[in-house]
């Protein structure tokens, strides 16, 4: 329950969207009981008993009750067999049937309207919240979590909830309202036919009840299953080429069949429970039908003071006969809701994960960068094992810091904590003397620029990727950012020049092309501090070049942390860390560290083998 109260919260207005539908609703309930009840003057004309034809006489003073609706009817109704004889009462009455049922079909179309756009509104706002929180937390989440499991829950689960939702409108608005109007249409023509038809709805809700019971969990797993087989798409879509170069299709095709088949027999076991529900609710109600044809059938043949006529009792059948649809979509609308409640606990796992960096209360805007970064006894751990221990160390403004040494010794994550991707587990990291979570996150990461090793493009323009974040950025200032990274000469070559769509993480371009299409993304954001994260460690030679002279051009004045294998590009580094198994173990300058003889110059000496 609380589950559901919780999605009600992203139908917004509530209230006005409840009254919306009940005013629409409620006038198509009417006109669909009314529509049907004329049935039973029609049949007394057919079949010469009008005597039946309940006698108004006197035309009623309005009130916003059926019996009002019903007298003007009878009244208007002996006027016509009075004066202008039965067959013009029998168009009359046709006449009405026909309003009545374009009246219901408008109001109908209405509310399924209404219902349309509550559907769209909340399907926006779900999947706003689901974004808004994917992109905001921090990215120690993503590597515990599979990407092709949140993309299930944005999409598998979420039509689910969506689908549960809509329905839950109509089983708490609609459905009801007509059963309850339907009874009341029942009672006015035979309170103990009314009676017996009433067995229907106890019957119906017990069987449905134990389907529904049996449907959350089962509901959960398949979710669970279609959120495997979405991650293991995604990672086989992302790894083609390994895929083929390896011949490894069988490999994949077998992971996918195994995870296919398991989703395959829970959604059978789903279905079979989810449906049993619908054709024993009719089955029961056929039931109860058979039972009223005959009691009513006994009191209309055997009894001579029976007040129940053969129109009345034809008329009583074919109403009823319409409960038997709303107690279905009712029976169906409770399994899918259990189905959309599983859907929405797997979402809301996420929605409700804590963010772990995040600006706090009181802190301030970083408005200008004056004296540098320090890292101060900063150790830092991704679960238990320390990957940073106690670091201690300064970037002073306008200086280029070089990390280097042996992979997995905690260079990139040392960079990392700069940004504000993770935070510190001891000591802290400081930015002109303040710890950074004492600035707002957006404005500390506005003074920065990051380029990595793997170029991070969208499937857009070449103007819209090194414009990213910045909205206001002009044809021309993007040219000149792509001239400082030595981008624009193969811009121009290209079909459609800076409007040219480069293709899923930029596969159109070679990899030297997007990386100097990163470089000028971080050129035309103009930061202070720039973090090179292996710009260059996966490029040819040529590239290499290209890569590197758009790199120095940018460094020019900004405070830089590198991250570098290639120990070649750093030589000129105003100060080089060597970074070993989560320590600095040496630091100075290139000469001066080739002097000690250590870890830095055995790198050298393996570069230059």
């Amino acid at each position: 329950m609380k589950i559901y109260l919780r999605l009600l919260q992203y139908v917004r207005p509530l209230g006005r969207t409840v009254l919306q539908y009940l005013a629409t609703t409620i006038p198509y309930t009417f006109f669909s009981v009314f529509r049907l009840a004329l049935l039973m003057p029609v049949l007394s004309l057919l079949f010469d008993q009008e005597e039946t034809i309940e006698r108004v006489t006197k035309l009623p003073e309005f009130a916003l009750e059926f019996s009002y609706f019903k007298n003007v009817f009878y009244y208007y109704l002996l006027h016509f067999i009075d004066n202008d004889g039965k067959f013009a009462a029998l168009m009359y009455v046709c006449v009405i049937i026909f309003a009545s049922t374009l009246l219901s079909a408008l109001f109908k179309y209405l509310s399924d309207v209404i219902l349309a756009k509550v559907y769209a509104n909340m399907n926006y706002s779900l999947q706003r919240s689901f974004f808004d929180k994917i992109t905001s937390l921090h990215i120690g989440y993503f590597s515990n979590e599979r990407k092709g499991d949140l993309i299930a829950r944005m999409t598998t689960d979420m039509g689910e909830v969506l689908s549960s939702m809509k329905n839950s409108m109509t089983l708490i608005l609609r459905e009801p309202i007509m059963i309850v109007t339907y009874f009341i249409a029942m009672v006015n023509i035979s309170p103990g036919l009314t009676l017996m038809a009433l067995m229907v709805l106890p019957l119906s809700g017990g069987v449905i009840s134990g389907i529904a019971n049996r449907l959350k969990k089962r509901a959960r797993k398949s979710q669970t299953l279609a959120g495997k087989l979405t991650t293991t798409l995604e990672e086989v879509l992302g790894g083609l080429r390994v895929v083929n170069a390896f011949n490894a299709k069988d490999f994949v095709m077998n992971r996918f069949d195994n995870e296919g088949k398991a989703l395959r027999k829970v959604t059978v076991s789903i279905a079979k429970r989810r449906d049993l529900a619908s054709p024993l609710s009719e089955f029961l109600g056929v039931l109860v039908i058979l039972g009223i044809v005959l009691y009513g059938g006994d009191q209309i043949l055997n009894s001579q003071n029976s007040e129940l006529t053969g129109s009345q009792f034809i008329t009583f059948i074919a109403i009823f006969s319409q409960v038997l649809p709303p107690a279905k979509n009712i029976s169906k609308a409770i399994a899918s809701i259990q189905k959309g409640i599983a859907g929405a606990e797997r979402m809301f796992e996420v929605l409700d994960v804590e963010n772990k960096v995040v600006s706090k209360n009181g802190a301030k805007e970083l408005a200008s960068f004056e004296q540098g970064i320090e890292f101060e006894n900063v150790s830092f751990s991704y679960e238990e094992e320390m990957v940073l221990k106690n670091i201690n160390l300064k970037v002073p403004k306008g200086k280029t810091v070089a990390l280097v040494g042996p992979s997995g010794g905690g260079k990139s994550t040392l960079a990392d904590l700069v940004p504000r991707f993770y935070d510190p587990v001891e000591g802290a990291v400081k930015i002109d003397g303040r710890a950074l979570t004492e600035y707002k996150l957006e404005s500390l990461r506005d003074h920065m620029g990051i380029v990595t090793q793997e170029s991070i493009l969208f499937n857009d323009t070449v103007f819209n990727n090194i414009a990213f974040g910045i909205k206001s950025a002009t044809l021309e200032q993007v040219r000149r950012a792509a001239e400082i990274a030595n981008a624009n000469e193969f811009i121009q070559e290209l079909e459609n020049g800076f409007d040219t769509v480069i293709g899923e993480r930029g596969s159109k371009l070679s990899g030297g092309q997007r990386q100097r299409l990163s470089i000028a993304r971080a050129v035309l954001k103009n930061p202070e501090i720039l973090i090179l994260d292996e710009a260059t460690s996966a490029l040819d030679s040529y590239s290499e070049k290209l890569v590197q002279e758009a790199l120095t051009t940018l460094m020019k004045g900004r405070t830089t942390l590198v991250i570098a294998h290639r120990l070649s590009t750093i030589q000129h580094a105003d100060h080089i860390v060597v970074v070993k198994d989560g320590q600095i173990c040496e630091e100075g300058t290139h000469e001066g560290l080739i002097l000690q003889g250590g870890v830095y110059k055995k790198l050298i000496e393996m570069q230059c083998l």
